[in-house]
């Protein structure tokens, strides 16, 4: 999952990258490109412990911090492309085709739900859980055990008890 900055831009980060040093100011967002998962949109926020590649989390906008995203949560909503922890500052992912945590039994095209597993989402409909703008692209399995692709655009929960 290799993603190269595709915006003229000297000193960037690298997307997978995590780094003790705030290289970017928060809330900068730049392109990026696969060769296998095409162009994505990355913002850069401050992480959180227990974040690992492909946590689902929610994004803090007063100080661009982020939380692993849960049931009833409310706000913009992003995947993490590194294990980018407390006192760490790396790029997630809010458009293109990205890959994320998903629960056990997880379906090709399902629609995403926060859980009760922080940073993990699923397909059980659960009133006021979905996050909108999101959908799977594959089966958990695939592109490997955990994970599954999903098409976002720039998603956001907002813990409305109907879509």
């Amino acid at each position: 999952m290799t993603f190269y900055v595709s915006e003229p831009r000297i000193g960037a980060q690298p997307i997978g990258d995590t780094d003790t040093v705030k290289n970017h100011p928060f809330g900068t967002i730049l392109k990026a490109n696969s060769a296998t998962y095409g162009e994505g949109e990355f913002i850069y926020l401050a992480g959180v412990a227990n974040t690992v590649v492909g946590s689902w989390v929610t994004v803090a906008e007063d100080g661009f911090t982020t939380s692993l995203l849960a049931a009833n949560d409310k706000g913009r909503v992003a995947v993490a492309m590194s294990i980018n922890v407390a006192s760490s500052y790396g790029w997630y992912q809010i458009s293109g085709k990205a890959v994320g945590k998903c629960l056990a039994s997880y379906a090709d095209n399902g629609l995403v739900y926060a859980t009760a597993t922080a940073g993990s989402i699923d397909d059980a409909v659960v009133a006021g859980d979905r996050v909108k703008k999101a959908i799977g692209a594959s089966a958990i399995g695939t592109p490997s055990t955990g994970l599954a692709e999903f098409e976002i655009d720039r998603p956001f929960m907002d813990d409305a008890a109907s879509a």
